[in-house]
């Protein structure tokens, strides 16, 4: 299963509003952890079993709990069972058919 999540904290004493110490607690859990991940500006997304993948969505949520009263959690899971890899495999497939679209747009075939 491929799960993608933001956590934050909110209600704190942080007049700039900046989450960057808490959402680099959460992303060391993630790092820890030794599941496949990858981190971009609103998202992580980590690959594993339920089990392996809500122990780190709770152990990074508890993380950032530390920097505030209250903690957001935003997650969207792909349940796919028995398949690995996808955390590459999904972007790979994207980027062939992107690449196969453009090659028939430039010869004129369009579908």
């Amino acid at each position: 299963m491929l799960v993608a999540f933001s956590v934050a904290p909110s209600g704190g004493d942080n007049p700039d509003g900046s989450v960057h110490d808490a959402v680099a607690a959460a992303v060391r859990v993630v790092r820890a952890s030794g599941l496949p991940h990858r981190t971009d500006s609103m998202f992580t997304t980590i690959e594993g079993t339920w089990d392996e993948c809500f122990r780190v969505v709770k152990e990074a949520t508890e993380a950032v709990g530390a920097y505030g009263p209250r903690v957001s959690l935003v997650l969207k899971a792909d349940i796919r069972p028995s398949h690995t890899g996808e955390i590459t495999g999904k972007l790979e497939r994207l980027e062939r058919a992107i690449s196969d679209a453009e090659q028939r747009a430039d010869s004129g075939n369009n579908p």
